[in-house]
């Protein structure tokens, strides 16, 4: 069963790759129907088919959870029947699988059925799960994390720095839009962005010329995480690549396997 439910790319049977793909598209479906539901009109005119795709998909996901967790002893890292099992629950990716039966659960309580519809489109995070080249991204974040947090705290650290000046300098002219350094920071984000949104912008002339430095800065600023993210990838795949082909051959005569 943890064959089944956690095969590799490389050696997949027909029915490993019927069980993901099979996974795959009914989770796409509950996106759907949650986003479908949304619509008053569909929801009365539709809402016994979004009940029905609710009521099999909770069942299968439930089922599929359970299985999770009961076969996870089978994995080298959970191994301790109990103790292991309770560290896979608590791992990443089995709290998205709960995350996305809990809703349904929770809806026979007193929560709020609107914020519960919302959050059943964390089945969607399961396709990360099925897709194993999205493993890959997972593995490129660890990877580079030291790059990315070092990365982050120059963000932050610029993002308070430019705030602060546009306050010190716009906050007399638009006490209403500059009147804190906080209020300060939402425009500091749009325009480390490059997003622009129009609603707050400085009207004096320092401000101006601060703001076009500060617009080209965020150009060069977030290029950063990009070119970082990019160079694991080249390194993850490479040692993938690496690592396929040394299983290629024999290790003993040479020959191609």
């Amino acid at each position: 069963m943890h064959q089944l439910l956690n095969a590799d790319d490389g050696g997949q049977t027909v029915l490993e790759r019927v069980t993901d793909w099979g996974l795959i598209g009914l989770v796409l479906l509950n996106a759907g129907a949650v986003v479908l539901e949304s619509v008053k009109s569909w929801d009365r005119r539709y809402h016994p088919v979004f009940a029905s795709i609710e009521l099999v998909s909770v069942f299968i996901f439930t089922l599929e959870y359970v299985l999770r967790v009961w076969s996870s002893a089978e994995d080298r890292r959970y191994r301790r029947p109990w103790l292991g099992r309770l560290r896979f629950v608590l791992s990443p990716l089995a709290l998205i699988d709960l995350l996305s039966i809990l809703p349904f659960y929770l809806s026979f309580g007193l929560f709020d059925l609107r914020i519960l519809r919302v959050v059943r489109l964390f089945r969607v995070l399961k396709v990360a799960r099925y897709v194993r080249a999205l493993h890959v991204i997972g593995k490129v974040i660890r990877r580079k994390r030291a790059e990315l947090l070092v990365t982050l705290g120059v963000l932050g650290l610029m993002l308070l720095m430019v705030s602060s000046l546009m306050y010190t300098i716009e906050s007399e002219a638009q006490p209403d839009k500059f009147g804190s350094i906080p209020d300060t920071m939402w425009w500091g984000v749009a325009t480390l962005t490059t997003v622009g949104y129009g609603d707050v912008f400085p009207i004096t002339p320092a401000g101006k010329l601060l703001s076009s430095v500060i617009a080209v800065l965020g150009l060069g600023l977030f290029a950063i995480p990009t070119g970082i993210l990019a160079s694991g990838f080249s390194e993850q795949l490479h040692e993938q690549h690496a690592a396929d082909a040394a299983f290629s051959y024999c290790p003993h005569c040479g020959h191609k396997l």
